[in-house]
């Protein structure tokens, strides 16, 4: 969104036109508001904001339930957003460790602001872009938040907790790349001093080069309904006393957590049990997978590969667990003949250890049955297998 559009969103007309146009779902529906917008004769820049808030608006319930209908975005920065109910967790963690104020520098369209202001939290909130901090204003005035546009190297408060959540992206409101750690906006090296002065929460990408987390903070993953969303490093007041690694899994309104004062040793390699497990991503980027195994009494398939396997009928929040049917050889004559011979016609494929793109490979096997089962590939110490299994 440029400002010319902004501005003109940001009047009596723009915001009554955007509650009048409602919800757009599709692309027909989009192209059929500009041309009815246009001919009632409004400017390009209003019809170009509306529409555009209008059709993210569908795409931000994902994140922001209800609240979606009274926000504003950018298409990057909806993408880069925390979801609401995992920014609630930092607040929670905020209020918990007796934090009362905190700087959200980098906050864009406002998004943990939001739930650090509805949590009762003192917030102040700062973006570097003029268009994002006018969307974070507009998004936070209902709670009170002061916001102000300049650098998060201009804004470090005194006291208070910090929150930080650089641009790792370039900069942009709409196709933007990802950067090096080194070019991020503040860069990391910043931001890690900021934590060392401060209680603060830095969010970063779950992929960040685990070489580059100090040993002095709790590197926490966090996954959301079955995706690996964020890592948050969690320093001085914000940490907690005797962990360093955590994975948060948030799924269905409920809340599970493996925490440790480190890496986790792995499980010893054993052979294929009657269960596989599959750990959740936050705990594999965790390095967790030894945590969770000696919960299920499970050892490692194979010592390069997050497969765990037992006899223990055992399951937890930390992994999806499958009932072992049969294994064979990972060929599709040899995957067909079973598959034939189980009635298997819905089929869910996963993979490990494997080049395989489990869309192609499905082209190629006999799905003709009435029954639903899950496909397992992945390498043993014994080579390629298919794993025919059930999900418990």
């Amino acid at each position: 969104m440029e400002m010319s559009e902004l501005t003109a969103l940001l009047t009596r007309e723009g915001l009554d036109l955007l509650e009048a146009v409602g919800p757009l779902e599709s692309s027909a529906e989009v192209a059929s508001a500009v041309s009815r917008l246009r001919a009632e004769g409004h400017s390009p820049d209003l019809v170009s904001a509306v529409v555009g808030q209008a059709h993210l608006r569908v795409r931000a319930r994902a994140k922001f339930g209800e609240f979606a209908g009274r926000m504003l975005f950018t298409r990057a920065r909806l993408e880069q957003a925390t979801r609401l109910n995992v920014a609630t967790l930092h607040a929670v963690r905020m209020r918990r460790a007796g934090i009362t104020r905190v700087t959200d520098l980098g906050c864009g369209i406002g998004g943990d602001s939001l739930a650090f202001a509805a949590a009762g939290l003192d917030v102040t909130a700062v973006d570097a872009d003029e268009v994002t901090a006018a969307i974070a204003s507009y998004n936070l005035a209902p709670f009170g938040a002061t916001v102000r546009q300049g650098l998060a190297e201009d804004a470090v408060p005194d006291d208070g907790a910090v929150w930080l959540d650089p641009a790792r992206r370039t900069a942009g409101h709409a196709e933007t790349r990802r950067t090096a750690a080194s070019d991020w906006s503040p860069s990391l090296a910043w931001c890690l001093e900021v934590a060392r002065a401060h209680p603060t929460g830095i969010k970063l990408g779950p992929g960040l080069d685990r070489d580059l987390i100090p040993d002095d903070v709790e590197a926490q993953w966090v996954s959301a309904d079955g995706s690996v969303v964020e890592l948050v490093l969690w320093s001085g007041a914000l940490a907690r006393e005797g962990i360093r690694r955590s994975a948060l899994i948030v799924r269905d309104g409920e809340t599970h957590e493996l925490t440790a004062p480190a890496d986790a040793d792995d499980a010893p390699l054993r052979e294929l049990g009657a269960f596989v497990h599959e750990p959740d991503g936050a705990v594999i980027r965790a390095r967790l997978i030894g945590e969770a195994g000696r919960m299920l009494q499970a050892g490692m398939l194979d010592e390069k590969i997050a497969y765990l396997t037992g006899d223990a009928a055992l399951t937890s929040p930390f992994v999806q667990s499958f009932r072992v049917r049969e294994t064979m050889p990972a060929h599709v004559k040899a995957i067909n003949a079973v598959l034939r011979a189980n009635d298997i016609g819905r089929l869910e494929i996963k993979k490990r250890g494997m080049d395989v793109d489990p869309a192609v490979f499905r082209k190629k096997l006999s799905l003709k049955g009435s029954q639903a089962a899950t496909l397992i590939l992945t390498r043993t110490g014994a080579g390629r297998v298919a794993i025919l299994a059930d999900r418990v």
